[in-house]
């Protein structure tokens, strides 16, 4: 006799009176011993216990399982079939089981005082998957699967958790009418009324939108997601080598997408560029989000009366490495805490085009605030442009012209 049952024999006995099937019982010590199968380990264990005078047959329809391992076939059918239907690179098997056969299994595992046990919902999982292996030519994966098959065995029903697409890339945004990413109507919230013109949208498309449709088709998706290195105001444009950002594509079935075919379907648009695509992985997205790169930005600014040529040049030049107290601009209060935020001016340079207009290029920390800059925003950002030149100005156009953040091209 085994040593594990002979170490165990009180306690199998009392399991195996539980009138289950040679699975379950198996299962029930399926952590005392490997290289077996559970149907076989509870054969070996109700052998063991008859060789002990106590026979103890099972039963002809197992009051735990309701012999749904018979179904096994059926199961990695159904679950090959759905697999097949979509694009990955591995997989992996999940179970749905009924609540009262875990509320059962439970039960026994309690009521004897079992640790050893193993589940019958990993038990399904392991047996499906290999079943269902030869059918499905690719490889099982545990740990970061790109389709997951969950079988509902009650019914025999499949449905599929695809893990999603990343590409990353960088756009120039070319219109100052549209906004980086999908704006929910701030009237209805997104559910559609006249004053979106039932979209459900405050602007009928994005930079989003633009390339994440043509994605979201091509990789026959269920939704987009776009995750950028910051963002620009909708009235801003973005140029140079363009901003870096991550768009994500949920439930894809099909993932080996031709990246050029699609940067070149979406800059069929004049309103945004894109470049540089490539497939990444997910933890690109916090990356992304997180990086605090300088920016640099073009401004054409028009003061509030004429203004003098050397004395515009002196101002830009007096900010160099210069920190503003920024309080949350008045534009953006609605929506931002209203704090006050330490950001720095890294360099200013001028050039007047006018008796009133000059032009600044300029440098700044990550999460400046431009506009309010230049304007001082009614006191709200100190210093400011305005107050050290002594006439009030404001910013008609705003570039970005360069994200500062070589690692990311």
């Amino acid at each position: 006799m085994e040593q594990w049952i002979a170490d165990n024999l009180d306690k199998m006995e009392a399991v195996a009176r539980e009138g289950i099937c040679d699975r379950c019982l198996g299962r029930m010590f399926g952590k005392l011993s490997s290289g077996m199968t559970n149907d076989i380990r509870g054969s070996m264990i109700r052998d063991a216990l008859a060789e002990n005078g106590k026979d103890i047959p099972a039963p002809d329809m197992c009051p735990l399982c309701d012999d749904v391992f018979d179904s096994l076939d059926i199961f990695a059918e159904s679950v090959a079939e759905k697999v097949n239907e979509v694009e990955s690179n591995n997989f992996l098997v999940g179970s749905r089981v009924d609540p009262d056969v875990l509320k059962k299994e439970k039960e026994i595992w309690e009521r004897h005082g079992l640790d050893n046990y193993e589940s019958i919902k990993t038990e399904l999982n392991r047996e499906i998957g290999k079943a269902a292996l030869p059918m499905i030519h690719r490889p099982v994966e545990f740990k970061n699967p790109q389709c997951v098959a969950c079988i509902d065995v009650r019914f025999a029903d499949v449905s599929l958790d695809l893990s999603p697409i990343f590409i990353k890339g960088r756009y120039n945004k070319l219109s100052r009418e549209i906004p980086q990413t999908i704006w929910p109507c701030r009237v209805c919230h997104g559910k559609g009324c006249p004053r979106c013109g039932n979209t459900g949208k405050m602007y009928q498309t994005s930079v989003q939108e633009i390339i994440g449709d043509i994605a979201l088709e091509m990789c026959q998706g269920n939704e987009h997601f776009f995750h950028g290195m910051g963002r620009e105001d909708i009235d801003a444009l973005c140029l140079g080598e363009g901003r870096p950002f991550v768009l994500e594509i949920s439930q894809p079935k099909r993932r080996d997408i031709d990246l050029d075919e699609l940067e070149m379907k979406a800059n069929m648009s004049e309103l945004a560029q894109y470049h540089g695509l490539q497939f990444t992985e997910r933890a690109e997205v916090q990356r992304t989000k997180t990086a605090t790169p300088s920016k640099t930005y073009r401004v054409s600014v028009k003061a509030e009366g004429k203004v003098n040529k050397e004395r515009v040049v002196e101002v830009a030049l007096s900010f160099k490495n210069v920190h503003l107290n920024q309080r949350t601009p008045k534009r953006v209060e609605h929506r931002r805490a209203d704090l006050i935020r330490d950001r720095e001016i890294l360099w200013v340079e001028a050039e007047v085009t006018g008796e009133d207009t000059f032009n600044l290029t300029l440098e700044t920390e990550s999460g400046t605030y431009v506009k309010e800059f230049v304007s001082g925003d009614d006191g709200r950002c100190e210093p400011s442009f305005s107050q050290a030149l002594g006439v009030q100005c404001r910013v008609e156009t705003l570039d970005v012209i360069a994200i500062n953040n070589e690692g990311m091209k």
